[in-house]
């Protein structure tokens, strides 16, 4: 088994609100587990404690159960994290304000038998088969919000954590229903990708190869090839945007089973 990982922040004047873990216990088996935290506008969050706290504590809860826990399902597993995380703060911070502090997420975990996923929001997991073909599997909700709503603070924060929107874990549990899960048995997945929105740019952004060509260049360069040559396009063609900054925090984690 093979497990390649990297991050990196958007800008060396804010800390890195991605968060990346993976796990391989000798036993078998294995964990990936990718988070984007999602920058409040101006006027804040609510909370005292910060995007890069809330992401930590949400991570190493998703992958100390969904290692521990191999009887739980991913979407149960993330309903747990977000209420134990909900809970550490509860009695300090705002959970009720809209733009408490929430992420994308990626969850894989394999066993001999099946290999187990879960998306929610507009981070973007890659299965590879045995074959070499690639399948993305997407939570398109925000891609489906006009550009032009995306551009208004207020408009989009109507349609975050609501019907007819699109759902990022914050702090109310019954998100978990909402993310796209599944399992493909082991023997068909040669290898996984989870890359967050600043490093899946390279493809759904800039164009640059399609899925297939981004997991080759995961395999052959690593993580840190990848969000170098993102780095490089966004500095030749990167106009900033109501939803893509010029650069944004970027992980990467690739594992061949």
């Amino acid at each position: 088994m093979r497990i390649d990982l990297a991050t990196a922040p958007g800008s060396q004047e804010r800390p890195n609100e991605d968060w990346v873990s993976a796990s391989a216990p000798a036993s078998g088996g294995g964990v990936l587990v990718v988070l984007d935290g999602v920058t409040p506008p101006a006027g804040g969050d609510g909370c005292a404690h910060g995007v890069p706290w809330f992401v930590a504590r949400l991570g190493g809860r998703l992958t100390e159960l969904s290692g521990s826990r191999p009887d739980m399902p991913l979407d149960r597993i993330l309903a747990e994290a977000v209420r134990a995380t909900a809970e550490a703060h509860r009695d300090t911070c705002d959970l009720s304000h809209v733009r408490t502090p929430q992420a994308t997420v990626v969850v894989v975990r394999w066993d001999e038998a099946y290999v187990e996923h879960l998306v929610l929001s507009d981070s973007v997991l890659l299965l590879q088969a045995p074959g070499g073909g690639v399948t993305a599997v997407l939570d398109d909700r925000l891609d489906r919000v006009p550009p032009e709503v995306l551009r208004s603070v207020a408009a989009t924060d109507a349609l975050r954590n609501a019907e007819g929107g699109f759902f990022t874990a914050a702090a109310d549990p019954s998100v978990a229903a909402r993310a796209v899960t599944g399992r493909t048995p082991r023997a068909r997945v040669r290898a996984v990708a989870a890359l967050t929105d600043g490093a899946s740019r390279w493809t759904d952004t800039f164009g640059e190869g399609d899925w297939a060509e981004c997991l080759a260049v995961l395999r052959k360069e690593g993580a840190e090839g990848l969000i170098g040559r993102v780095r490089a396009v966004e500095s030749d063609r990167a106009r900033p945007s109501a939803r893509y900054k010029r650069h944004d925090d970027a992980s990467a984690v690739y594992a061949e089973l």
